[in-house]
């Protein structure tokens, strides 16, 4: 065992738990992985709640108590979701203590269903950050056009939020411009800005996955030398672009009032090609300032055999940009691509949240008292 969790940590890169359980919280597993592995946050989404209140160990109390209320389905998932992001937010509650804020938090999503309602987006924001009742929460929001605006005014009200479901340079842009907007809003409303932070989730893997299968369709030797090399550079540009912006005027007038930067978050880390190294999306993206949030193989993998070898962003983007373009010269449109994979995004998680509210439904109806 390595200790590139500690090199990758002192590199900037806050290492984050993709994952969360009621067994991982009651067995002593995070408390385990805070201690022992460099975890500092933890991040959760409607495919990790399905996957861990479909596996039912550990939720069939708290179901039984909520099927005798005879509570609506979405009321029992609020109960369950939120009950596990308070435990583990109280977990790391010495982290977030420790690091004045900036770690030790744990991001719950609104409902996926409202990805295209701004309105009612804000509400739920509102809603979860009042049901959660912990500081070291982030509110998870999905940067669609509908998310733009309600990101600006959930930061505006004082509420950390993790911007996800980030593909393109483009919307990653529109997703710094408004944390700034918000925060603008905040100072205007005389919150104090310290107290508000904010990444933004920049997806990985999945762009590789698309990429490189239209590249195998094309079957040329020049796109078989651009296999693997879309995520990391897409990733890559956008640490230039937030590098741009928080470095702006605009910006600077932010920082002197307290405000906090937004971090680039490196999201969908864990490597799904076998022909990969199964750490390429943690060793290449070490950066200053960043989170990446891993599943736990990922975690494993880099514990085991990452090679952290310092800043491998900064010094890249010609390299980068000339990747991209080579891309777009045998006709692979980027643009297609990123609009593709939000709205996979997007549909993914409201399937899973489906798939959770069908499947609390079914035990509540099991449990619940006969008449």
């Amino acid at each position: 065992m390595t200790d590139a969790l500690k090199r990758l940590s002192d590199e900037g890169v806050a290492i984050w738990l993709d994952d969360l359980s009621r067994k991982r919280i009651t067995s002593g597993n995070l408390a385990e992985l805070i201690d022992q592995s460099h975890v500092v946050g933890v991040t959760t989404n409607p495919s990790i709640f399905q996957k861990a209140i479909s596996g039912g160990e550990g939720y069939q109390a708290q179901l039984a108590d909520l099927a005798a209320r005879e509570v609506t389905v979405e009321e029992a998932i609020r109960m369950i979701t939120t009950a596990d992001v308070r435990d583990a937010a109280d977990i790391l509650r010495p982290v977030f203590d420790a690091t004045d804020g900036r770690d030790g938090r744990v991001s719950i999503e609104v409902d996926p269903r409202l990805a295209h309602n701004t309105r009612a987006t804000v509400a739920e924001a509102k809603q979860l950050a009042w049901l959660v009742d912990r500081p070291n929460t982030l509110i998870k929001i999905p940067a669609t056009k509908a998310g733009l605006p309600a990101i600006a005014e959930t930061i505006g009200l004082g509420i950390s939020v993790n911007v996800t479901l980030i593909f393109s340079l483009e919307r990653y842009r529109a997703v710094m411009d408004a944390y700034l907007t918000g925060l603008e809003k905040a100072k205007a409303a005389g919150l104090d800005l310290s107290k508000i932070h904010s990444v933004a989730s920049f997806f990985v893997s999945r762009v590789d996955t698309e990429i490189d299968k239209r590249l195998d369709q094309l079957g040329t030797e020049e796109a078989k030398a651009l296999r693997g090399k879309a995520a990391l550079a897409n990733a890559r540009l956008a640490y230039q672009a937030y590098e741009e912006v928080f470095s702006s005027d605009r910006w600077a007038a932010l920082e002197k009032a307290g405000a906090n930067k937004q971090r680039p978050l490196w999201a969908s880390t864990g490597v799904k090609d076998p022909a990969y190294k199964d750490t390429l999306y943690v060793d290449e993206l070490v950066a200053p300032n960043t989170v990446n949030t891993m599943p736990e193989a990922t975690l494993e993998a880099s514990a085991d055999h990452g090679a952290i070898t310092g800043d491998t962003v900064r010094g890249t983007y010609a390299q980068a940009k000339a990747e991209l373009d080579a891309l777009a010269k045998l006709g692979v449109s980027y643009d297609e691509v990123v609009q593709l994979l939000e709205d996979e995004g997007v549909d993914k998680f409201e399937q899973a949240w489906n798939d959770l509210l069908k499947s609390t439904e079914a035990e509540l109806k099991r449990l619940a008292p006969e008449a």
